[in-house]
């Protein structure tokens, strides 16, 4: 395909899914920002403008509400024709005892982690079905194959993503559109740091004593992922050269 490819990716004024919409920037599509702050968005937007030979788009979005996803989807569609890359990014921690677990924590990353990503999928297959094209990415996790303590419902959207990728591979294999998923490991983020501070507060010791303890001991470089290692392996799949490739998942991980 020689024009650019239209990529949305959620969750992407900062941290992973920024470094995603840039790797596709640079890669000669044209991201389009999309998140719960628009003005945020906006900024990220502006800024990849500058840098890259494309158009600043953002939208705002929740992920969670199907009416909000319908309307963005519809938006973008009217706007540019098209969607042939889709990034499931956005994403959220909550660190409890199951027991103290807070409900409404369960439901808010159930239904950004994995509604999310499966109302974009709904909302987004009918059109790339339509151009017999589509590259659908979703950002699971090293937890989407297993578990840390304290993260019930970060674990189980990461793992549910899991199964919902490699469902759609399978329905929608014949339309030469792709569903894989990545699992990245710890990646220095905002998300991570916040993490680890409380990790770090709950068992007594230090932020860099809890890095080991918690992220980075099952690990074999033994340190932090590099958001644009996540964001190229997007690109590849994404690529022709892995367009036979699909259901997967990709761990990015430092041998996780």
């Amino acid at each position: 395909m020689g024009e650019k490819r239209i990529v949305l990716v959620t969750g992407s004024k900062q941290g992973i899914g920024y470094a995603i919409a840039e790797a596709f920037a640079q890669n000669g599509d044209q991201p389009i920002i999309v998140d719960l702050e628009l003005e945020e968005a906006k900024k990220s937007a502006n800024i990849l403008a500058e840098k890259y030979d494309i158009k600043p788009i953002a939208y705002v979005a929740d992920v969670s509400s199907h009416e909000s996803v319908q309307k963005l989807v519809e938006n973008v569609i009217n706007e540019f024709g098209q969607i042939d890359i889709l990034v499931n990014n956005a994403g959220l921690q909550h660190i409890d005892p199951v027991e103290n677990f807070p409900i409404e924590k369960w439901d808010i990353l159930i239904n950004v982690m994995l509604k999310g990503p499966f109302l974009l999928t709904k909302y987004v297959v009918p059109h790339m079905k339509k151009r017999q094209y589509g590259r659908i990415i979703n950002i699971s996790s090293v937890h989407g194959k297993t578990a840390s303590p304290y993260k019930s419902a970060y674990v189980s959207a990461k793992h549910g993503v899991v199964g919902l990728t490699r469902t759609v591979a399978i329905e929608v294999a014949n339309d030469n559109i792709t569903v894989n998923a990545v699992m990245p490991g710890a990646v220095k983020t905002l998300l991570v740091e916040n993490q680890l501070k409380k990790l770090a507060e709950e068992d007594g010791i230090s932020e860099e004593e809890a890095l080991h303890k918690h992220l980075l001991h099952k690990q074999a470089l033994k340190r932090f992922i590099k958001a644009e290692e996540v964001a190229a392996t997007c690109v590849y799949l994404a690529s022709k050269g892995a367009s036979s490739i699909t259901g997967e998942t990709i761990s990015v991980s430092g041998g996780w």
